[in-house]
């Protein structure tokens, strides 16, 4: 008897770390594709494959932000996404809106 409850602790015990470590492992999510932006003067840069939920900080105001990936994407006036200014659709661009930040929000 004393055996059959030693292994039933055991099994539980092993169980309850799969559930645990598959439970708190998890990949980062990407978006597929690129955020591609534009200054006023012409020059382009991209973001390609960002991750999601996850604060990036453009390398210059941008007078046009086109989202080239599979998920939705928020943009912000100030540097660290802060002063929201819109969500921007897969597939959609926007200009003049001259945001600084952005976020894959899925």
């Amino acid at each position: 008897m004393v055996r059959i409850a030693r292994l039933a602790r055991l099994g539980l015990a092993l169980g309850t770390a799969a559930v645990l470590a598959v439970g708190l492992t998890s990949s980062a999510e990407a978006a597929t594709g690129s955020i591609r932006y534009f200054r006023y003067t012409g020059e382009e840069a991209r973001i390609d494959n960002p991750p999601d939920n996850v604060c990036i900080n453009l390398r210059f105001r941008a007078r046009t932000l086109a989202n080239e990936t599979n998920k939705w994407v928020s943009y912000f006036y100030n540097a660290n996404c802060t002063n929201f200014l819109n969500n921007l659709a897969p597939g959609r661009a926007v200009a003049y809106a001259n945001p600084l930040s952005v976020r894959v929000i899925g």
